[in-house]
Formats: C-alpha cells, sequence, structure tokens
C-alpha cells in the first residue's frame, strides 16, 4: 500500500464520519422544549442567587475591613443594595394556537374564502 494512501484514507473516513454527525436533528417534541424553557429559566435563577450571595460575601467583607482597619476611609458612595431574586417561580409561557402562529395561512392576503367552488381563473375575472 502506498504511504501516502493510508492517512488520506483515513482522513476521508473521519470526514464521513463528522459529516454524519452533523446531520441536521428533527425538532424537539413540545414537552422537551417546554423542559428546555424551564431549565434555562432556573439557571438564570440560579446565577442570581449567585450573585446576590457574592453581593452579601463583598458587602462583609468591606464591612469587616472598615471595622478592622482604622485607617480605612468611610464608604463614600455606596452602590444599589443587593437585590434578592426570591424564590424560584416559573410560568410557562402561554401556547399559541396553530392558526395564530400563521400554521395554516396563505402567505397572501385572501381575497375570498378558500372554501369556494369557483376556480381561481373565474373568480378573478372581471363582471359585466
Amino acid at each position: 500500500m502506498h504511504p501516502f494512501l493510508r492517512p488520506s484514507l483515513l482522513a476521508l473516513c473521519a470526514a464521513c464520519a463528522c459529516s454524519a454527525a452533523l446531520a441536521k436533528l428533527p425538532p424537539p417534541a413540545p414537552e422537551a422544549a417546554a423542559k428546555a424553557a424551564e431549565a434555562a429559566a432556573k439557571a438564570a435563577w440560579a446565577g442570581k442567587v449567585d450573585n446576590y450571595k457574592l453581593c452579601q460575601s463583598q458587602d462583609r467583607v468591606a464591612a469587616h475591613y472598615r471595622k478592622t482597619n482604622t485607617a480605612a476611609k468611610p464608604a463614600a458612595a455606596v452602590g444599589a443594595a443587593c437585590a434578592d431574586p426570591g424564590p424560584f417561580v416559573y410560568t410557562p409561557p402561554e401556547a399559541k394556537p396553530l392558526e395564530a402562529a400563521g400554521a395554516h395561512s396563505p402567505p397572501g392576503t385572501a381575497s375570498s374564502p378558500p372554501s369556494t367552488q369557483t376556480p381561481a381563473a373565474a373568480a378573478s375575472a372581471p363582471k359585466s
């Protein structure tokens, strides 16, 4: 076997495997999408809780520093107080009906109801 053939063959196999891995996946089921939205909301809330705890610990450290260091300058301008995010509450968004989402609507403005028995050519002809 040619010495350059083996690496190129391996590269070709790797490219085929990567293209199969990048294939488009079907959209998630509504239940999975709702669960993912709730998980994202909970992660955002957890980030707010972490920021709140960090703010409180920074305030405690600054207060201890001012208390123990007599040469420390007093706080000139106190920033915004730490905002408590409260308990986690998730309210799922209301699902829109299919028609309101535009799933069954034609792309243009309808000039007549879609259930007429008249052919489109006869309906658009001018009446005399």
